[in-house]
């Protein structure tokens, strides 16, 4: 018996496999490239703001060419200089002397009455993001919103506390649901813990998920187990 002949797959012609090619190529430089470019950005964002502050008799850049005639720009010095003023400000606020001077500058910003309500503003915002011995979000959830049956990633912030867990019975958390694709704006949400769904990804991942507008899923097998047994459990 003789079996049918199959079809041969079509060739790819010569401008699909150079397509190919530069898109598989694309997608290794890419990252790397935006990376390398917002670093070096950011750099020099950070350097502009800080090098006229340093004298130039203290500038290693206009120190080199004094002494060998060569202008270079040397980037990072800014953030360098940045870096070491700030861990020794925070070494001097530790101190008696330190913290004195803190709280003698600060009565003089709140004595002005526009001044203090930015300063009182952002010293609030600096603390709390800030603050050492913290993370920011402890683990990645799902909630329903902005109705029932439609389920969104979010992040656990912390338990509600203050006025909103006097005024409300329940045992709620507050959670932050971030907009896509840009994760930094989003809703401040106060969930009851039992309508929370925690996910077993990395808070990363699900950033991961959230910007690249779910092309990017992580772990999704246990998302999905997690909303039917949420589903199931409604349902009995």
């Amino acid at each position: 018996m003789k079996l049918p002949q199959t079809d041969q797959p079509p060739r790819r012609g010569i401008f699909s496999s150079l397509r190919s090619n530069f898109l598989t190529g694309l997608i290794v430089i890419a990252p790397i490239g935006i990376t390398i470019w917002l670093i070096w950005t950011l750099t020099g964002w950070i350097d502009s703001w800080v090098l006229p502050f340093i004298p130039d008799r203290y500038n290693p850049s206009l120190l080199i060419a004094e002494w060998t005639g060569i202008n270079i720009n040397i980037r990072g010095i800014g953030v360098v200089t940045f870096f070491i003023f700030t861990m020794l400000v925070g070494w001097i606020a530790k101190g008696l002397i330190g913290r004195s001077m803190i709280r003698w500058a600060e009565s003089l910003v709140l004595s002005i009455p526009v001044i203090r309500t930015v300063y009182s503003g952002l010293k609030q915002i600096a603390e709390t993001v800030l603050q050492q011995g913290q993370q920011n979000f402890d683990k990645a959830c799902l909630v329903q919103y902005p109705r029932e049956g439609i389920w969104a990633i979010a992040f656990i912030s912390t338990s509600a506390k203050g006025e909103i867990a006097e005024k409300v019975p329940q045992d709620m958390v507050s959670v932050f649901l971030p907009t896509t694709p840009n994760p930094t704006s989003g809703f401040l949400l106060f969930v009851p813990r039992k309508d929370v769904i925690i996910l077993d990804m990395s808070v990363e991942d699900s950033a991961k998920l959230i910007i690249s507008a779910g092309l990017v899923y992580p772990n999704g097998e246990d998302a999905k187990k997690a909303v039917e047994a949420q589903v199931a459990e409604a349902a009995e």
